[in-house]
């Protein structure tokens, strides 16, 4: 391996990783790790972050990314449902995690490292490392190197973040050789991998890390990554011009973004746009939320035809894909079902609906391995139907194979008996000049059970109007579809995914109101 990780003034030669995987492998050996346990990861982005999901990987065992924004209730509730058999820390968390842990669990405490508590404006106090915690660099290093047994990585244990109840862990079980191969298959075509990881020509891959990897994209892309043996730079936190200063400085060939990243980008200035040579860049893609058309089309403008998309879940992988071309002659489809991947959209009866009718999408990789909710196993069945799996999307198929999701199951609301579907109405709203972002939902009414609220985040400068909004809906929706109220913020509220973060909008509405639906 020739390759490096890379951090601010930091490298690591891809050599040297493996290494300190073997070594960190005997040292969780040590305590008791082993197949099928976890490991819980607190950590931002960092060389360790790879180190001890590695070493996890090597005894058969799972890592179990944690959230690192999380209080010490949420942390205790993932580490302790994974029942985890190590956390492994970044020290500015060391309060929450010794909170978080159950007793008996061995705390790992990483220094964090400097350009991450720049980026986080993390004081020398809050990165001190706490006495009688075990300090991660020594720990491992004091343990001889791991002989690798044949045993495939189980992968990690990522929590879905969900919209309502407690998130559950997918867990993937331990794949075949053969199953394997079939998933490195998909996901390398996904992410632009596919000539190394499946064809195995040299080419040299050099990119950049750009979201959280306790999201399971960032952490399935940074994982593959390492795989390729090239280059792979870590950005401690997402900036749209310290992304550009990275591409040229290291002539990064691939990219895995979140639309937000490309609102972001797009809103530079002119001048920033031009200053840096991007065009290292040969594949660059994007997932996990909806991109406005506009901000794609820019995009696509601006970088030339290599963002490509797909879509994807924690608990399928990314079956669907679509490149720039593809998706300029089908504007608004995620893409076309994968090699290997059946896809069927079902009505509300079981049937497979006709071209272009709306339904549950479901999917399944008929040649990789099956997973559960760890410690749910009826949620896992209840995911599942006619040997197919929907994570609660609704979307339907064009005659062309493409397909277009309209919304989620669970966002869909019911107003006066008849289903209505947030995404259509957000879609309509982002087409209004001066609109940047929105949020449709339902909300409490004593009439129709749901009513409709927009909120909606105007283009700096923009002067939008209720009325404005309103009026224009009316112009291309039925009356029924037109939200009861619209409010407007300067930024929605969200997730590091990307994705809006309805609930925080929707729950004042209902814990007002003494029910949920």
């Amino acid at each position: 391996m020739s390759g490096r990780l890379i951090s601010g003034a930091r490298e690591l030669p891809l050599a040297s990783l493996q290494e300190r995987a073997e070594r960190a492998a005997s040292a969780f050996a040590s305590i008791g790790v082993g197949p099928g346990d976890g490991v819980a990861l607190f950590l931002r982005n960092d060389f360790a972050f790879f180190e001890a999901g590695m070493a996890a990987g090597l005894l058969g065992a799972y890592s179990v990314p944690v959230n690192w924004h999380f209080t010490a209730e949420e942390a205790r509730y993932i580490i302790s449902d994974s029942g985890a058999k190590a956390v492994v820390v970044h020290t500015d968390l060391l309060s929450v995690a010794l909170a978080a842990t159950p007793a008996g669990v061995p705390i790992l405490a990483v220094d964090t490292p400097p350009e991450i508590a720049a980026a986080y404006q993390l004081s020398p106090e809050a990165c001190a490392m706490r006495p009688g915690v075990k300090v991660w660099d020594a720990w491992i290093e004091s343990f001889p190197r791991h002989t690798p047994a044949a045993i495939q990585p189980p992968g990690a244990i990522i929590y879905t973040s969900g919209t309502t109840g407690r998130p559950k862990g997918v867990r993937r079980f331990p794949p075949t050789e053969a199953q394997t191969l079939a998933l490195t298959k998909l996901i390398a075509r996904a992410f632009g991998f596919d000539q190394v990881l499946v064809a195995q020509k040299p080419e040299r891959i050099i990119t950049v890390v750009t979201g959280p990897m306790y999201h399971s994209a960032p952490n399935a892309y940074g994982g593959y990554a390492v795989r390729t043996g090239g280059d792979v730079i870590l950005q401690p936190r997402f900036d749209p011009e310290e992304l550009l200063q990275l591409i040229e400085r290291h002539r990064v060939t691939h990219l895995h973004m979140v639309p937000t990243m490309f609102v972001r980008l797009m809103k530079l200035p002119a001048d920033v746009k031009t200053k840096y040579d991007l065009s290292s860049l040969k594949f660059v893609v994007h997932a996990a939320a909806p991109c406005p058309p506009d901000i794609k089309r820019g995009m696509i403008e601006w970088w030339g035809p290599i963002i490509n998309e797909y879509y994807g879940a924690t608990e399928t992988s990314a079956v669907v894909f679509c490149t720039a071309d593809e998706w300029l002659k089908h504007p608004g489809t995620v893409g076309r079902a994968q090699p290997d991947v059946k896809l069927v959209i079902l009505d509300d009866a079981g049937k497979e609906a006709a071209t272009g009718e709306a339904g549950d999408v479901y999917v399944r990789l008929t040649t990789g391995g099956d997973f559960t909710y760890h410690g749910d196993d009826a949620k896992r069945a209840k995911a599942e139907r006619n040997g197919l799996i929907s994570v609660g999307d609704i979307g339907y198929v064009d005659k062309d194979g493409f397909l277009f999701l309209c919304d989620r199951r669970n966002h869909m609301v019911i107003s006066g008996g008849v289903n209505i579907y947030p995404a259509e109405i957000e879609a309509e709203i982002l087409k209004i000049s001066g609109v940047a972002d929105c949020a449709v939902f339902g909300i409490p009414d004593a009439e129709f059970g749901e009513a409709l609220a927009a909120f909606v985040q105007p283009q700096p400068g923009a002067k939008i109007s209720e009325t404005d909004v309103k009026s224009y809906l009316r112009d291309h929706l039925t009356k029924y579809k037109v939200p009861k109220i619209v409010e407007f913020r300067g930024e929605l509220p969200r997730e590091d995914s990307g994705k809006i973060f309805k609930r925080k909008l929707r729950d004042p509405y209902w814990e007002k109101a003494g029910r949920r639906i």
